[in-house]
């Protein structure tokens, strides 16, 4: 059996973009959950946030594969710029977490130890459990110096950027 050429592998991926994109997404909302779940690391509201964006990506991304299979090439064209602005949506919400994180502006009081106490951790903590919010400038975990805000910046970057390549794609060829 004959291996692809990375260029080769690379067309068939922009030319399933939105199913790509939707694996992907799905593939970085199951990274959080692992890290929650399996890591212990609790998340925090910026944290969400960003888990909002892979979500809608993954929306679009399903929507997009569906439309494409239809045959639709101007649903598709659509699909792939739409998450291309998902992205760098998600791009810019994690760089600013992690510029939080780096104590390089200030993130919302919610998060950041100015913010009010919900009442389910309230009553949590009358029932004699510890009170430990996530903070959103306390990076729970770091690679190479690097926050999982900071790794989630670089990812949605390269998102957007396959996303822009292939709506190019999709108006060369469509």
């Amino acid at each position: 059996m004959r291996s692809q050429s990375p260029t080769h592998l690379a067309k068939s991926l922009l030319d399933h973009w939105p199913l790509t994109a939707a694996c992907a997404s799905a593939a970085m909302l199951a990274a959080a959950h692992a890290f929650e779940t399996f890591g212990g690391l609790a998340p925090c509201h910026l944290c969400f946030y960003q888990r909002d964006v892979y979500w809608a990506a993954l929306s679009v991304g399903v929507a997009g594969f569906l439309l494409g299979y239809m045959r639709l090439a101007w649903a598709r064209r659509a699909a792939d710029a739409l998450l291309a602005l998902i992205f760098l949506a998600g791009m810019g919400i994690a760089a600013y977490h992690a510029g939080v994180e780096w104590k390089w502006w200030p993130g919302p009081a919610s998060c950041t130890g100015g913010g009010a106490v919900n009442p389910g951790q309230l009553a949590a903590f009358l029932n004699g459990a510890k009170l430990n919010v996530p903070q959103c400038d306390q990076a729970a975990w770091r690679m190479f110096g690097i926050s999982m805000a900071g790794y989630n910046a670089v990812i949605s970057l390269g998102l957007a950027v396959a996303s822009l390549l292939a709506v190019r794609e999709e108006r060369n060829h469509g």
